[in-house]
């Protein structure tokens, strides 16, 4: 079996380890003679799955007890109206940090609930950094503050959790369980799965309980993070599979030694592309200040742009797959989530160099 070095930014590349149990699984789960995709969510089995995936999630992130963890649908562009919906709790502001393109869809998608104070921006100096706290104007009277913790398309990533006297908001899409991130210090956490933590399709929230039961009247129940925690995250059908493979990914990162041990390799993969950047003598360009450089997400443009589409073709020639940057920003994005190696990452730096080699 021959399988391509994938570097997309999501839905991204699982375990090997991880299909090859669901591939066992498949059609013959527990002994029930089903797929676990035909059980039911509200059978034995299926509890049983829910219930372990949630242990192993507060255990990997040390999620303290009076947090609630939701296993959600609708992706991150459903939590941008869904925060706001939730945590404002008769307050009418909420202050955002603007560091790329997904902090400022979350700030468009609060304008329709409150008024948003941009507390701090990277906008004038093109996204190159996370905007130094001592320029950020905080609100005392915010209902939270928002923060996107890793912006996957500029490749800008904070280097520790803002500091905040009214309850911290993290979207932590492209970078939870890639790291290891203080739970207490937030009063929510969201991430979609399909990036470090399973397949596309569920959603997971990490919820103070302090902050629930706040919600606007018009906030449905399906989107209420009260009403979703008293139902087990099965007010409605859940994305049964895709929850499941989530679990799957979780007992992985367990057996791996762990945050520590994946925020090493991480470490070590998006170190080798930047060092392959900076060595090329402009051939290739990173725009991020080095401080602010993401493990996650590595965007590069080409000094000469006509050459890029000759990259991703030929990359794509060599197995090497998702590279193409961005609509919004162009250029080379390699997505160096929790299942791409260190072996990946090696032959995308080869392949850099080789390209050069011929081209530069």
């Amino acid at each position: 079996m021959a399988r391509s070095y994938n570097f997309s930014a999501g839905p991204a590349a699982l375990p090997l380890e991880v299909l090859q149990e669901a591939h066992e699984e498949f059609f013959d789960f527990a002994g029930t003679g089903m797929s676990v995709m035909e059980i039911s969510h509200r059978s034995g089995v299926f509890i049983d799955i829910a219930r372990q995936a949630e242990a192993d999630l507060r255990a990997i992130l040390n999620v303290p007890d009076n947090y609630k963890v939701l296993f959600l649908q609708g992706g991150a562009s459903l939590q941008f109206s869904q925060v706001p919906m939730n945590l404002l709790r008769g307050r009418t502001r909420a202050d955002y940090l603007h560091t790329g393109l997904w902090s400022g869809k979350a700030i468009e998608a609060a304008r329709r609930y409150c008024a948003v104070r941009i507390a701090g921006s990277s906008a004038p100096t093109g996204f190159d950094r996370v905007p130094a706290p001592e320029e950020w104007r905080l609100d005392p009277g915010a209902a939270y503050l928002h923060y996107t913790e890793n912006e996957t398309v500029h490749g800008v990533q904070f280097p520790a959790a803002p500091e905040a006297s009214v309850p911290l908001v993290c979207d932590a899409c492209s970078s939870l369980l890639s790291k290891p991130i203080d739970v207490s210090r937030h009063g929510l956490i969201y991430a979609a799965a399909q990036k470090n933590m399973g397949p596309a399709g569920v959603t997971v929230v990490l919820v103070d309980e302090a902050l629930l039961d706040g919600a606007l009247p018009i906030t449905p129940d399906v989107l209420n993070y009260a009403q979703a925690a008293r139902a087990d995250s099965m007010l409605n059908t859940p994305a049964t599979f895709s929850w499941y493979l989530t679990g799957l990914t979780l007992r992985w990162i367990l057996r791996t030694g762990g945050l520590d041990r994946i925020h090493q390799a991480n470490q070590a993969k998006t170190g080798l592309l930047y060092r392959a950047i900076d060595a090329s003598g402009g051939f290739y360009a990173n725009k991020v200040l080095p401080a602010f450089r993401s493990i996650n997400n590595v965007p590069f443009f080409l000094a000469d742009t006509a050459l890029e589409s000759v990259f991703l073709r030929q990359a794509e020639s060599a197995g090497l797959m998702g590279l193409k940057g961005h609509s919004s920003a162009g250029g080379i994005r390699a997505s160096l989530y929790n299942a791409v190696d260190l072996r990946a990452a090696a032959a995308l730096a080869d392949f850099m160099a080789d390209f050069q080699r011929v081209r530069g």
